[in-house]
């Protein structure tokens, strides 16, 4: 169901959300936290969809907030819509599109929307503050996230990430990374427990991603490690290859199609092994899964990144 609310206020918008509570009962008293998504008009909806697929695990209310980038010679006005049912996964969704002076107050929009005594969460899937948390909507959340692949620089946006990174601040850069960081740990769960001498991750050259792997691998495993740029493979995904070193010979964790990938151990037969791009979805459910810091995330962004050896 879509209910919209063209020319309308916050108060109007509270007033009906009660409403559809009191009509919905326990099924409306089950969200567990509220998303915020900030974004512009013409995005709202490729986040709205894995919001509502991460829904299906994490019930929730979300609101969006969209607001054009050039807003001025914009008549003042608010325009909401709110979906509930199959429209919304099991979630509530709140979209406010706000113009002109309506859009100046990200926080007083959204501020009587927030579900009492819950966590927020804030996402800006596309354009980023500098800073986050000292952003108005960041200001009130326990997860801050943003998304480094969706701006038009990842390397050049790596600097504002880690000058601004403050504890519950993540980035899906990160967030993609889990299912390499799952499988390079396990194998180093495994005999023979022979220390890596070297490491050497190979990957697109812009990827942010990348590089965060090889930063992780360098604090975790207290060695340098070597990031070598190679041309992107459509569809395998930025990252290619991972390879550590140690006496009795090279582990190589190799993607060889897309959702593929090839595990070599001296000594064992060749595994090939899922390994999965993550979606949207995906990411953000994890994200919601842990409301807690991130205290890898942020000694990697802080501290690992500067022991990266750049290949020649």
């Amino acid at each position: 169901m879509i209910i919209e609310f063209p020319e309308t206020t916050t108060g109007k918008i509270s007033k009906a959300l009660v409403s559809i509570r009191e009509e919905g009962g326990a099924v409306a008293l089950g969200r567990v936290l509220t998303l915020v998504i900030s974004t512009s008009p013409g995005k709202e909806e490729h986040a709205i969809s894995a919001a509502n697929e991460a829904s299906r695990e994490h019930p929730m209310r979300v609101i969006v907030v969209s607001i054009p980038v050039e807003s001025t010679n914009i008549t003042n006005r608010l325009d909401a819509e709110i979906r509930v049912g199959g429209d919304a996964g099991a979630s509530e969704v709140v979209i406010l599109r706000a113009y002109g002076e309506a859009g100046s107050d990200e926080l007083g929009l959204v501020t009587g929307l927030l579900l009492p005594d819950t966590p927020v969460v804030v996402w800006w899937p596309d354009e980023t503050p500098a800073r986050i948390s000292g952003a108005p909507l960041g200001t009130i959340a326990q997860r801050r996230i943003t998304d480094s692949a969706a701006q038009a620089d990842q390397l050049g946006f790596l600097p504002t990430l880690a000058a601004a990174y403050q504890p519950g601040d993540s980035d899906f850069a990160w967030t993609r990374l889990t299912p390499w960081r799952q499988q390079l740990a396990a194998v180093l769960d495994q005999p023979p427990y022979e220390p890596i001498t070297s490491a050497e991750v190979t990957a697109a050259a812009e990827s942010l991603s990348a590089r965060m792997l090889a930063a992780w691998l360098s604090l975790s495993l207290g060695i340098r490690v070597t990031f070598t740029s190679v041309p992107d493979r459509p569809g395998l995904g930025s990252i290619q290859r991972v390879t550590m070193s140690r006496s009795s010979g090279d582990i190589i964790l190799e993607r060889t199609t897309p959702g593929m990938a090839r595990l070599q151990q001296p000594g064992q037969p060749t595994h090939d092994i899922a390994l999965v791009r993550r979606n949207l979805r995906d990411c953000l459910a994890e994200e919601l899964r842990h409301l807690d810091p991130d205290e890898v995330y942020g000694r990697v962004l802080i501290d690992g990144m500067n022991l990266i050896e750049e290949s020649a």
